[in-house]
């Protein structure tokens, strides 16, 4: 079975603010296979954080077709209520991110039946960060 790693980050300045998102997906060789750096115009953290996995996993599914059911994927993200709220150990109460959640929810049973949510620390998602604050950026 194939394996990605998938890195999202959403970063907003003002909460809400100006908003972007960063995403790093590399196979179990290191390779890239998708890099995105986006604004979103005016968000909160926390949507920019749902929209980061999102278009990782809307990208991913373009990009890999009928493969993506069978590949393993580990979701990396910094956001430790985000990782609990994807795996159902967290309730969902923000409003503004519930269909996010539901969208996450659809692809994951529809293409992405093996994706695993894992928290990470900062430090080992510096690549998504960089990529999200450099959108801001530009």
């Amino acid at each position: 079975m194939k394996k990605l790693t998938i890195y999202t980050h959403g970063e907003s300045q003002g909460n809400p603010g100006p908003a972007a998102i960063g995403v790093w997906v590399v196979d179990k060789k290191g390779a890239v296979v998708l890099e995105l750096a986006e604004t979103i115009g005016n968000a909160t953290k926390d949507y920019a954080e749902y929209f980061a996995v999102v278009r990782a996993l809307q990208e991913l599914r373009e990009n890999l077709g009928d493969q993506s059911v069978t590949m393993q994927c580990e979701l990396r993200v910094d956001n430790k209520v985000l990782k609990q709220q994807l795996n159902a150990e967290h309730e969902v109460k923000d409003v503004s991110v519930v269909g996010h959640f539901v969208e996450i929810y659809n692809l994951r049973v529809v293409h992405f039946p093996n994706l695993l949510p894992i928290y990470i620390n900062k430090d080992e998602n510096k690549i998504a960060i960089k990529l999200a604050k450099t959108a801001l950026i530009i």
